[in-house]
């Protein structure tokens, strides 16, 4: 990867170890997996599949489908939880290879390990807390796979759902309080980051999954898919506004100047993650400002043979590639370690009043831009398209 080769180069950046990439990645991957689907399915798939919309045909292979997912998400979080613990055993202390963090006994020990002088709880209890909350969360998912179980679809979801985001808020609970505001202000920002990316990238491929029962489904089916893409869109939108709130501030936090995002491994590695992500937001406003106007055209006109065609073939080939764009994402993670201001000997970031009034003044701004997208979205879908010139 060039940048990570660039990246290196900058003085006082240490790049992350192999095992170190794949562990990150897969963690997160496994938490978009879980979170992303659970949080679809109640949002946007199972109010789709309760709804007058599409046949009860249909709804059964969509709910079969997600079904699947789900199941796979429990084995692929289970997976990813497991070797991220190895990693941290890895990291603690003065450190051990990974081969030999994968042993049961050395992961034991560390969860074991006694609470730091001054903190309350110990850094290993809350790592035992969140793997006992992650098996139960995988189980529950991976139950799923029972076809007996599969009856129970709704029932499993809504309840992995809040278990699932316990696995990464759980992570969040101090050892010991956090001095000012700042840091308690990061503790919410990055859980915030964490659920809202997981969410939305989850969510994605949850979609992307479901579409792939085309050929299964009805002539009808574009009327149901229509109504998916809608919910999700509005699912999409908030993650979008919560990522970009949260990065920013994380941002400050890291970066002291926008000559450090060229000149410091950390502001590389976040330059490409801003790039990638910036090529998420393009693809959801083609999605509202192209595909979204002409599905609900089609819906209105009650054509069924462009609308099955709009939403099934033409919508998922977009996200398809908003999820590679995401993976990518996730890939560039674990080289955003340390800090741009550490890097660069920038003072480190203190707050104040004008920067919570600044914060405040983009946030209301933001909400005011994706308020504008929507309704311009909606405008779209009524503008009537232009008769053909006869001669």
């Amino acid at each position: 990867m060039h940048i990570a080769s660039a990246a290196a180069t900058t003085a006082g950046y240490a790049m992350p170890q192999l095992w170190r990439v794949l562990t990150k990645t897969g963690y997160f991957l496994g938490l978009s997996g879980a979170i992303g689907a659970t949080v679809t399915y109640a949002t946007t798939v199972r109010p789709a599949l309760r709804s007058a919309h599409g046949t009860a045909e249909d709804a059964s292979v969509l709910r079969g489908r997600s079904a699947a997912f789900l199941a796979w998400s429990g084995v692929a979080l289970l997976a990813a939880g497991y070797f991220q613990l190895a990693a941290r055993v890895a990291r603690a202390g003065k450190g051990m290879p990974f081969g030999e963090a994968l042993a049961p006994s050395a992961q034991w020990d560390f969860l074991r390990a006694p609470a730091a002088k001054g903190a309350w709880i110990a850094q290993g209890t809350v790592y035992l807390v969140q793997n006992a909350v992650l098996v139960v969360t995988a189980a529950a998912l991976i139950a799923l796979f029972v076809p007996a179980v599969r009856r129970h679809t709704d029932r499993i979801a809504l309840t992995a759902l809040p278990l699932a985001l316990g696995v990464t808020l759980i992570t969040a609970v101090p050892t010991a309080a956090p001095v000012g505001l700042d840091a308690w202000l990061n503790l919410l920002f990055d859980q915030a980051h964490i659920v809202s990316g997981a969410v939305w990238l989850g969510g994605l491929a949850l979609l992307v999954a479901l579409a792939g029962t085309r050929k299964q489904l009805g002539d009808g089916a574009g009327l149901l898919w229509a109504d998916l893409w809608r919910r999700f869109g509005l699912v999409a939108m908030v993650c979008v506004g919560a990522v970009t709130v949260s990065g920013l501030w994380l941002s400050w936090r890291h970066v002291g100047g926008i000559s450090q995002l060229w000149t410091t491994g950390y502001g590389l590695a976040l330059l490409v993650k801003v790039l990638l992500v910036g090529g998420l937001v393009v693809a959801g406003a083609f999605n509202q400002f192209w595909l979204m106007p002409r599905i609900v055209r089609a819906r209105t006109a009650d054509d069924t043979a462009s609308l099955l065609h709009l939403t099934l073939r033409h919508f998922p080939k977009v996200v398809w590639g908003e999820v590679v764009l995401g993976v990518a994402v996730l890939a560039v993670m674990p080289f955003i370690s340390g800090s741009a201001r550490t890097e660069a000997g920038s003072p480190k970031a203190v707050s104040s009043g004008t920067l919570f009034a600044g914060g405040a003044a983009l946030t209301v701004a933001l909400v005011a831009s994706l308020y504008a997208t929507a309704r311009v979205s909606d405008a779209l879908a009524r503008r009537r398209p232009a008769a053909p010139a006869t001669a």
